[in-house]
């Protein structure tokens, strides 16, 4: 990869950043939570978009950029009104830019008039008369937000700022919103009409301000040209301050160039003390750490029968090693997490598009948005998030005539929040809706084949149908429901990140639904059991209990396979033996251990094995990476004593004996790990 390609690769990154905060801000304008700082906010980041696009020749993506600019320039001035028609055109808007930005990225282009109704609209706002705007947005300045005082400011800018789409004219428009400001122009450049280029700079100027706000302000400014200009900033003598205006133009050919970042420049207010990493080496480093506490655990197992009287210094060093790795692991898993806030911010626009849809009135309240979890984790939270709030609007939430005929509010209410819990994430997506029907459910799912007509299901049990492949509760198809596809893919998504998904619903006050996930994918506490000569990990979570029952309690089912009476209920008993074609192992279950484990695809089980190792916390190595998939298998890990242990995909397990649970079946192909 060449310097260009790697610029560009870190550009792109930036715009996807820049345009999931400039979404977040205007939904903060549409629920009329905006301040001055938001629209600033969005313009910086509109303005970062078009610059970089104007370094690299993306000419498409400058106009489109250069025209959005525009009218919130406008909007910061007051010289256009905040309305809803407005804002809705900006996330519009914004979602073009988006579509420019990724036609930009992968090298292709979009249609010729692609976003010109767009780009139209906003032109004509661009172009309404004073009259229609509104009182100045950011007519105001808190004074208590710097150090007041009177500055200098040299200005010169170079070609390559002009040809990155940066306005001089929007620099003078900024410092006019800090304090009385006055304007020197210096002209000595500029060569005669025939010899003029339209992309070089030959102007510069000299500013005298006077502001409550600060140099920082100032600084803040200029931070986006500061590496394309000369600048230089100083204070005036309280003197000089006072005669502001009243002497003469300075001659600027004098002008010296100003170190970016340097005395002269100064350093913006608000400089990030963080840098961007490839997320391929961050996951290099991860797996780097997964090898050395494995090391770690190899040795701590293989001394462990050192005396500590003869090797007391080794054993100390031992024990400090385990330690220092264990934190080294938490540090690094720490880098890959990110709060939630990045998949929830898209959440409010959708509650208010699909809620506008389907006729309902409805708001979103958040909360936890700060809530860390795992990277990975969070990139297939996405669509699960999509299909419930779809969910909660479409069947939970009443029309605002039906909620006021029930003495609600007119305005349903959906509570999306997120928190850590037991070692886990928890997400909960509660809605103060109808609940879940029952019997319209039951019916729907037995008219659908999906059930037997003669079931009996326990209310659980019937919440739980809404999860089935094919199932909606929907009259007629629309553009938001009534295929039978959403619910099942929460839960296939969920379950593919080793989480749960559950239902408590009360009909008439509303459902709740939570979503249990781990906060990595890289680690896991797990159970070690032992099957023959064989290691397996049950992931702690999907465990319910461990027995060893007795004979009596064990009973053959026709056809293969057995069933243990515990607790009530009769629990079907998988064989991992049978399964994974172990050989010498234990097979009466009264003589081994059953593991009662429980998954949202499979219900309870109970696995039948010979013994209970211990539990640890093991690094997760992929199977589909390092070897080839294996049914009933969710990936692999290295045990201390060097052993490969293979860990178990509960939910797909079930499926996995069914027809390997009789002794006559014949033995799976599975991996050997020695």
């Amino acid at each position: 990869m060449d310097n260009l390609d790697q610029f560009k690769k870190t550009y792109f990154e930036e715009c996807a950043e820049l345009l999931d905060a400039a979404e977040t801000h205007l939904s903060e304008l549409v629920e009329g939570r905006g301040t001055e700082e938001t629209l600033h906010a969005i313009f910086r980041a509109v303005h970062s978009i078009k610059g970089g696009a104007g370094a690299f020749g993306f000419a498409r993506l400058v106009a489109f950029a250069h025209v959005l600019e525009t009218v919130l320039d406008r909007l910061r001035d007051g010289r256009l009104a905040i309305a809803p028609e407005v804002t809705s055109l900006l996330l519009r808007a914004n979602d073009a830019l988006a579509d420019i930005v990724r036609a930009a990225q992968s090298g292709t282009e979009v249609a010729a008039d692609f976003g010109a109704d767009i780009a139209l609209a906003l032109d004509e706002l661009a172009a309404e008369p004073n009259g229609k705007a509104a009182a100045p947005a950011a007519a105001a300045i808190d004074a208590g937000t710097g150090e007041p005082g009177s500055y200098r400011i040299r200005f010169t800018p170079r070609t390559e700022m002009l040809q990155k789409a940066n306005e001089p004219l929007l620099l003078i428009r900024e410092l006019k919103r800090l304090g009385p400001l006055t304007v020197a122009v210096d002209a000595t450049r500029l060569p005669d009409l025939p010899e003029m280029q339209a992309e070089d700079a030959y102007l510069a100027w000299t500013f005298e301000i006077e502001t409550a706000s600060g140099r920082a302000a100032i600084d803040e400014i200029f931070e986006f040209v500061v590496d394309d200009c000369d600048l230089a900033i100083e204070p005036l003598a309280p003197e000089a301050a006072s005669r502001n205006g009243d002497a003469a133009a300075p001659d600027l050919g004098g002008v010296k160039a100003a170190v970016a970042g340097g005395a002269a420049a100064g350093t913006p207010p608000n400089a990030s003390h963080s840098i961007r990493v490839d997320i391929d080496k961050v996951d290099r480093l991860v797996n780097l750490v997964g090898e050395l506490v494995i090391t770690q655990a190899m040795l701590a197992q293989q001394s462990g029968q050192l005396s500590v009287e003869q090797y007391p210094v080794l054993v100390q060093g031992l024990e400090t090693l385990s330690q220092h790795a264990r934190e080294l692991q938490e540090s690094v898993m720490a880098i890959r997490a990110q709060p939630v806030r990045s998949v929830f911010a898209r959440i409010p626009r959708l509650v208010r598009e699909i809620a506008a849809a389907v006729g309902k009135e409805a708001r979103l309240v958040t909360t936890g948005e700060a809530t860390e979890i795992d990277k990975t984790v969070i990139e297939q939270l996405g669509d699960p998030l999509t299909h419930m709030i779809r969910n909660a609007l479409d069947h939970g939430i009443e029309g605002p005539e039906e909620r006021l005929a029930k003495g609600k509010p007119r305005q349903g209410t959906i509570h999306l929040s997120a928190e850590h819990r037991s070692g886990r994430i928890v997400i909960e997506i509660a809605d103060d809706g109808r609940g879940i029907d029952r019997p319209r459910v039951l019916r729907k799912a037995q008219e659908k084949g999906l059930l037997a007509a003669n079931a009996t299901l326990s209310d659980d049990e019937i919440d739980n149908l809404i999860f089935l492949p094919g199932f909606s509760t929907a009259e007629t198809v629309s553009n938001i429901s009534g295929r039978g596809v959403g619910m099942d893919v929460v839960k296939r998504n969920i379950q593919a990140l080793g989480g749960r998904a559950t239902i408590a619903s009360t009909p008439g006050s509303g459902s709740r639904f939570t979503l249990s996930l781990p906060l990595t994918l890289a680690v896991l506490d797990g159970m070690i059991v032992g099957v023959g000569a064989q290691s397996y990990v049950v992931p702690v979570t999907n465990i319910i209990a461990s027995l060893r029952p007795r004979p009596e309690d064990v009973h053959p089912v026709v056809g293969g396979g057995d069933v243990l009476a515990t607790r009530g209920e009769y629990l079907p008993l998988v064989h991992l033996h049978r399964v994974f074609g172990v050989p010498d192992a234990v097979t009466d279950p009264s003589k081994g251990i059953v593991v009662m484990v429980e998954s949202e695809g499979s219900g309870k089980i109970g696995l039948v094995v010979d013994e209970l190792i211990g539990q640890q916390q093991v690094v997760v190595k992929s199977l589909e990476a390092n070897y080839d998939p294996v049914d009933g298998i969710a990936a692999a890990t290295i045990l201390g004593s060097g052993r490969v242990a293979l860990i178990l995909d509960i939910s797909g397990l079930r499926d996995v004996a069914v027809g390997k649970n009789s002794p006559r079946a014949p033995v799976a192909a599975s991996p050997q790990l020695h």
